[in-house]
């Protein structure tokens, strides 16, 4: 795994160790990757370490909007009431949004942060018009994170639409080692990817110059076939999986050195790789997606429920067989065979 992915490779400042934290950071790029989809590439002067998996919350407006108390009962019957900052005034993104990081770099003078994000409603529409030199709320680093395979293990990374980043920033961390990544969209033109050649087969070539780089060759498909293999992106990966001699099987022991399934994107597809990869006794990690307030455990609102397991979660919910867990603080990764979808 690369230095800069390493979590026995922290960040060090005047006082220690650098934790999660919230941070400004200006843009130094915003470049429009396909139809809908941005790369952002933000500079902070510091960041803690941080592995592919994690995420930040972004604050989706104008970090020089300040609330104002005094201007709060400004108003006098039969008047109209004056129309004060931004959340009287217009649409406006009161909470902040999780992103996946795409990627990272530590230079001499900065830490880099990429964000590959598609515009979906107010807060990305906002994001999607940064300019260089503006400013970002962030805060993070959040969550937990991938854990790679072991030697002699082939890493599988599945990625669909706004799922495919994280499979970025784990690719890179994988350079050098067995792995293919699928990546499926509904149409080319929502790819977020310099794609080198067209392949309708399902065998990973160097088909994603974001993926060739680190060694790791990839599968391409559309469900309109207007790019790679026509169809889902699971069935994609299903014949993979055969032609590697990984077939279902209801009974049997596990091979030795089975892959391992990295997923993350849509429930339907996400839920679908878990049970791909129970139907073929493989493992899988799936990080999901869930609208999240704080992001970092606070505000409860983005359950998810697991398999109870007495060993990992001691007397919690004793008596049942299953148990809620955060996103944020447990997540965003989990083994696919604790979700309960």
């Amino acid at each position: 795994m690369p230095s800069h992915l390493a979590e026995d490779n922290p960040i060090h400042c005047s006082t220690g160790v650098l934790h999660r934290d919230q941070f400004t950071a200006s843009v130094i790029a915003n470049i429009s990757l396909c139809r809908e989809h941005y790369r952002l590439v933000l500079k902070v002067d510091r960041f803690p370490a941080t592995l592919a998996g994690q995420f930040i919350q972004i604050s989706c407006r104008e970090m020089r909007e300040q609330y104002d108390p005094d201007h709060e009962i400004d108003w006098h019957p039969g008047m109209r009431p004056q129309m004060l900052g931004m959340e009287l005034s217009g649409p406006l993104a009161f909470l902040r949004r999780p992103f996946s990081l795409a990627g990272r770099r530590n230079l001499s003078d900065r830490v880099e942060l990429d964000i590959i994000h598609r515009i979906v409603g107010i807060g990305t529409d906002w994001m999607s018009h940064l300019k260089v030199g503006d400013h970002v709320d962030i805060l993070g680093p959040l969550g937990n994170q991938f854990t790679v395979p072991a030697a002699g293990q082939k890493a599988i990374l599945v990625g669909g639409g706004v799922g495919i980043p994280p499979m970025l920033y784990l690719a890179e961390a994988l350079a050098g080692m067995d792995a293919a990544v699928f990546c499926g969209a509904l149409s080319r033109d929502l790819l977020p990817m310099t794609l080198l050649h067209n392949s309708s087969g399902h065998t990973p070539s160097s088909s994603v110059a974001e993926f060739t780089k680190y060694g790791v060759a990839s599968t391409i498909t559309t469900n309109d076939g207007s790019f790679g293999f026509h169809g889902l992106v699971t069935v994609a990966l299903e014949k993979h999986l055969d032609d590697l001699g990984f077939t279902k099987c209801d009974t049997g022991a596990v091979k030795p050195n089975s892959p391992i399934l990295y997923c993350c994107g849509p429930e339907p597809m996400m839920k679908r790789v878990a049970d791909i990869a129970k139907e073929r006794r493989l493992e899988s990690q799936i990080a999901i997606e869930r609208a999240m307030a704080c992001g970092m455990g606070t505000c409860q609102s983005c359950c998810i429920k697991l398999i109870r397991d007495p060993a990992r979660d001691g007397q919690a919910f004793a008596g049942k067989d299953w148990i809620y867990k955060l996103a944020c603080t447990d997540g965003p990764v989990f083994k696919g065979a604790d979700l309960l979808w």
